[in-house]
Formats: C-alpha cells, sequence, structure tokens
C-alpha cells in the first residue's frame, strides 16, 4: 500500500447502495470512460458511484501557464481537479491511490492488486467499470490487467456481477455490434461538460479532452446504426469483460483477440459480397 494514499468522501448518502464502481489510471479518466455509470447514480437517493484513480498524475502532459510547474507540483493539481470532479458528480468516494505509472505497468507489482481487492471487498459494487484490453495506453492495459488479477483473487460469492472494458486511449467502434455494449450518456449535457471542464490543467496545458469525449460520444450514437434513426443521443462503447471474472482459466490476452479476429472475418466477409 502506498502511505500517501488517500479516501475523499464528498457525498454523504447513508442508505445508498454502491453499485458502481469506476476504476481507472490517471486523473479524468473515470470522467472519460464512466460518465453513463455516473449518471446512474446521480440524483439517485438508492445507489451510489465510486470512483477509484489509480496513478499520482505527476507525468501529464503540460503547456501553457502549466508548463514549467514540477511533476510534484502536476500532481497536486491533478488531485485537486478530481476532487472537484467529485463533487460535482455526486461521488460517494474517491480512493486516490498516488501510485508511478512505472509501477502500474509492471506485471510483477502486487500493491495495487492488493488495493483493489481491498476496495472490492469493501465496496462490493454490482457493476465495475474499467479500461478495456485493446486500448493502446500502456498504463491503462496496466490497470485492466490488475483489475482482472483482484477480481480472480475474490471468493466467487463476492465478485461483481459485471465487469467492463470501456474505451478511451482507442474507441471500440470496430467491435461487432452484437457484442458492443452500450452506455448511453444522453442525460445532463450540462453534467457531462462540468465533469470534464474542471481539468483545467488539461484542457488549458493542451489536450481537450472534453471536446474530444463528447465528439466520440455524439458520433458513436449516429454511427452506430445506417438504417433506423438514432436510438441514443451520445454513446460510450464497452466489452464485456465478465467471462474472464467467471471463469479464471480463460486466458486474457486470447480473449480479447478473439473480437480482434472477429473483426477480421466481419471485413473479410463484407468485402468477399461486394467484390
Amino acid at each position: 500500500m502506498n502511505k500517501n494514499q488517500e479516501i475523499y468522501k464528498p457525498n454523504k448518502r447513508e442508505n445508498a447502495k454502491i453499485t458502481r464502481l469506476c476504476i481507472a489510471a490517471h486523473q479524468d479518466d473515470v470522467e472519460l470512460l464512466a460518465y453513463s455509470p455516473i449518471l446512474d447514480c446521480y440524483n439517485n437517493p438508492d445507489q451510489a458511484f465510486v470512483a477509484v484513480v489509480t496513478a499520482d498524475g505527476a507525468g501529464s502532459a503540460r503547456t501553457g501557464i502549466y508548463k514549467d510547474y514540477t511533476d510534484e507540483q502536476m500532481a497536486q493539481v491533478r488531485i485537486k481537479e478530481q476532487k472537484q470532479a467529485a463533487d460535482v458528480g455526486q461521488y460517494l468516494e474517491l480512493h486516490l491511490l498516488k501510485y508511478p505509472s512505472s509501477k502500474i505497468k509492471d506485471p510483477k507489482d502486487t500493491d495495487i492488486v492488493n488495493d483493489y481487492i481491498k476496495i472490492l471487498k469493501d465496496t462490493q459494487p454490482e457493476i465495475v467499470y474499467t479500461h478495456n484490453l485493446a486500448d493502446k495506453h500502456p498504463t491503462h492495459l496496466g490497470v485492466v490487467t490488475k483489475v482482472i488479477k483482484a477480481i480472480r483473487s475474490l471468493d466467487k460469492n463476492i465478485r461483481p456481477k459485471t465487469l467492463y472494458g470501456v474505451e478511451v486511449w482507442r474507441d471500440l467502434d470496430w467491435l461487432d455490434d452484437k457484442t458492443k455494449v452500450l452506455l448511453g450518456c444522453d442525460t445532463h449535457p450540462n453534467l457531462e461538460r462540468a465533469l470534464l471542464g474542471v481539468f483545467d490543467s488539461q484542457i488549458a496545458g493542451g489536450k481537450r479532452y472534453d471536446l474530444a469525449a463528447e465528439g466520440r460520444r455524439l458520433a458513436n450514437a449516429t454511427f452506430f446504426e445506417s438504417h433506423s434513426v438514432d436510438q441514443y443521443t451520445k454513446l460510450n462503447y464497452a466489452v464485456d469483460l465478465t467471462p474472464l471474472i467467471k471463469d479464471d482459466n480463460l486466458d486474457i490476452t486470447d480473449y480479447i483477440l478473439s473480437f480482434i479476429d472477429q473483426f477480421k472475418n466481419n471485413v473479410k466477409s463484407a468485402l468477399k459480397n461486394v467484390l
């Protein structure tokens, strides 16, 4: 355990059950990948959302007013921003683990896995949201694989019912439509913008994640189906990772590659029909 980690509790709802848990790599990843479950719990007296941010935020890209910030200064700014997002989104808890990316990416590390295990036992959510196994960011892959390891270490009777891997660095448009998990992001557009807007160190620092996330969600909703009207105005896509926490013998790499093989076969079949 990192002795500097912190639990921030911005919203007290004694009777609310923790139903949604997001375990993410960096500050603002929660808001990028888990807006749908945040909406599920927003102003909901019966359901609560908990967020886990694993990294310390020290390695963030920076320019403008933040260009001369040290890693330590940047980490403090990112933590402050993440707490503001937790306030805005009415999270029940925010766990800031504050690990360096090098440790998150280390396949031999067990400290983070053990932290995840403790949080999972304490919160016992129904659904866990994390990064997907085809994400191109190595720190994101470090998180999702450790999440799977942590859940697999739990007794099956206390494991989450569902595990979703959501798009961030690389979208999931390539998934077969039948296997896409559709996470509606339709309501409270003001909340969506407010959540992403608190991360000034990213926006003013040269990364317009706020515009990019909203644009992706709009595009997903419009381009999901070509022959019918839109069912959603905004969507995030996820891949269902639940089989990996139901069957501990299922190979993690082979599992995600099966979806890629399906994509390859779909492209081949579609072209064969017109050539």
